[in-house]
């Protein structure tokens, strides 16, 4: 698949319009059955961990199934045109046109259950969170020129902290799944052992795939466990897919389907300190992306990048979505088939789209049961712990403040993922900080390291774009969990040529 884009010289520049220059492989249309295949496996790559988010969701508000379907249909409809916006682009200051696909962040499940919850759940709760994603993805808009220009403000200590907190603040989520329990916040007892062994198997064969797979099936292992654990749970009658044929063939997803969303402080301040977490995921995502198709990454390109996101993310709330970032696992997958084409993100941009229109889908996959869910999201929010430590592994801890700094960040995080309700009597406007063990988490970092290290570090913007690029791919590099991805950026950086072709 390597030898898909062909021979290929010289990089054509974003802002050159001269025909003397050769295609860049990132702006190759190919025929329209790649197109369709190649984009197809972005989908599957991306689909599980597109569908987790509205599922975790509606099980922590007690949504009805019938809600949690047009969640479903809504978060991919939404997810295809992020993607567009990304991809294709939407005038010349939206879109970085790189082959990004956009999904729900992570990173805004557990506010999104805080401010549902306080809100007391149900609609009520849906309404106050859709709210919050618009003002957030309008903040997100408004702010990108600025982040574009400030990403050297998040060195390792701070990136590495706050992805460490996301994995480690969403273990709860996936453990309450695994005993089909109540909630993140309450203790299951007793534990129904069938669905411990339901989730257990579901990650047992995750691993086993993992171990024994490479290439293509390993990006899509997550979508083989759910798929596994359910045709067994179903074989042992305990899922049941009679919301299946009771669902309609094609329905098109229309705005505001659950009414007019509410508009608060609170979860709005909330959101957006998620969206200021996910710029930075942005971000690495986009310097490994130029990284593997040998595209420069300037200051611009992020702030087009992040533009994308915040627009995308407030479509999102119009649709009855989420927030939206680019998505690490198809970088990967970009890097694994060599296939570079924007075009073919594109592609995969339609059929996601297309999928958000087809009920039966959605139907299908809420009939997921709650235990195989948690053994595969167990898995993958694991990985997102380690890609913190990973990246803390850069950190000179001999010096005592970057100490201080992950410990008190780490720790306040646990603090109120541990004990949810420590918060209860707090103020409205600090009750979503702290009853979200992320947004604590994230906050304490970033604040800690103006505290302790300003003044101790180059902490000027770059004067050049040479600079710039240097801070931004520093970025991509601490944040990069495979290191496959960090011998490719090594050899861009001290080989460029080798990786223009």
């Amino acid at each position: 698949m390597r030898n898909v884009q062909g021979s290929v010289g010289a990089s054509k520049d974003r802002g050159d319009s001269s025909s003397f220059c050769t295609i860049h492989p990132v702006d190759m249309v190919l025929p329209l059955w790649q197109l369709g295949l190649y984009g197809f496996q972005h989908v599957l790559t991306f689909y599980a961990a597109a569908v987790v988010v509205p599922i975790l969701l509606a099980g922590a508000l007690g949504l009805p199934r019938e809600v949690l379907e047009h969640l479903i249909e809504a978060d991919l409809f939404t997810c295809g045109i992020a993607s567009l916006i990304q991809s294709v682009g939407l005038g010349r200051h939206i879109g970085v046109r790189l082959p990004l696909l956009q999904g729900v962040t992570f990173v805004a499940v557990t506010p999104m259950i805080a401010i549902g919850v306080a809100a007391g759940g149900g609609m009520t709760g849906l309404h106050q969170i859709f709210g919050a994603v618009i003002i957030a993805g309008i903040f997100a808009y408004c702010a990108a020129p600025l982040f574009s220009r400030i990403t050297h403000l998040f060195p390792p200590v701070v990136t590495g902290s706050v992805i460490l907190v996301i994995g480690l603040a969403l273990l709860p989520v996936a453990a309450n799944d695994i005993v089909n329990g109540h909630g993140a916040g309450t203790v299951q007892n007793p534990v129904d052992l069938r669905s411990v062994v339901y989730g257990l198997g579901t990650l047992g064969f995750i691993l086993v795939v993992q171990r024994l797979s490479r290439g293509f099936m390993a990006t899509i292992v997550f979508l083989l466990g759910l798929v596994m654990g359910t045709v067994v749970a179903w074989l042992l009658g305990d899922a049941h897919f009679d919301a299946v044929s009771q669902a309609p063939a094609f329905a098109l997803v229309t705005p505001l389907q659950f009414g007019m969303p509410s508009f608060h402080i609170a979860p709005a301040l909330s959101m957006m300190i998620v969206m200021a977490i996910s710029m930075l995921e942005t971000t690495g995502d986009l310097f490994a992306t130029g990284a593997i198709v040998g595209r420069r990454i300037s200051a611009g390109d992020i702030a087009r990048a992040i533009r994308a996101d915040g627009l995308a993310t407030v479509l999102g709330g119009v649709f009855s979505s989420f927030p939206y970032t680019c998505f690490a696992e198809n970088v990967g997958l970009v890097r694994i088939t060599g296939v570079k084409s924007r075009w073919v993100v594109a592609a995969a941009a339609v059929i996601m789209m297309l999928l958000g229109c087809v009920p039966k889908l959605a139907a299908l996959m809420a009939c997921v049961p709650a235990p195989v869910l948690g053994g595969a999201t167990l898995a993958m929010f694991a990985a997102v712990a380690v890609a913190g430590i990973q990246t803390l592994a850069q950190v000179d801890f001999e010096n005592q403040n970057n100490t201080i700094i992950v410990g008190t960040s780490v720790g306040l995080g646990m603090m109120a993922t541990a004990q949810p309700h420590i918060a209860d009597h707090f103020p409205a406007w600090a009750q979503i900080i702290f009853g979200s063990g992320i947004t604590l988490g994230a906050l304490a970092a970033i604040i800690l390291h103006l505290l302790f290290n300003y003044g101790r570090e180059a902490l000027a913007a770059p004067a050049t774009e040479d600079a710039a690029q240097a801070a931004g791919e520093k970025l991509a590099w601490d944040v990069m969990p495979s290191p496959e991805d960090r011998l490719l950026t090594y050899g861009k950086r001290h080989n460029p040529d080798s990786v223009a072709h």
